[in-house]
């Protein structure tokens, strides 16, 4: 298993309705020393990007009620004048087709479950500006 090398100084969204899935991703985020916040739906995710600037947003895309697309896509509208903030799909959908799927439908970025370390800290290095992280 590689190592995690990276420390982001930033300040991230988890947007999940499994609990373990939620408490996992954040845990994995807080140990490369990301600031963490977490919504178990759409609604709530919507209420808290109004209330704070994040600099990247992990959304699961199925979830009852405002599934992650729709949730994504009220984002756009929210932020619209603020920047654009990198939302990545977190699913257990991991067929051939579905980030080209994920990516039209305004999300920027794609992660299957389960969620590993590793696989978090390549899509931050990927998603976030260099000022945003330090290499150990």
């Amino acid at each position: 298993m590689k190592k995690i090398t990276s420390e982001f100084n930033i300040d991230v969204l988890v947007v999940d309705d499994y609990l373990i899935n939620l408490e996992l991703t954040k845990h994995m985020l807080q140990m490369m020393k990301c600031r963490v916040d977490t919504a178990e739906n759409g609604v709530e995710a919507l209420k808290k990007v109004k209330d704070k600037k994040y600099d990247i947003v992990f959304m699961d895309i199925q979830m009852p009620d405002m599934d992650g697309i729709q949730t994504t896509s009220e984002i756009r509208k929210i932020t619209e004048n603020n920047g654009h903030i990198p939302v990545v799909a977190l699913t257990a959908n991991a067929i051939e087709g579905d980030r080209e799927k994920y990516l039209d439908s305004g999300l920027d970025d794609y992660i299957s479950k389960p969620i590993t370390g590793e696989g978090l800290e390549e899509i931050l290095l990927r998603q976030l500006p260099a000022d945003k992280v330090l290499h150990r």
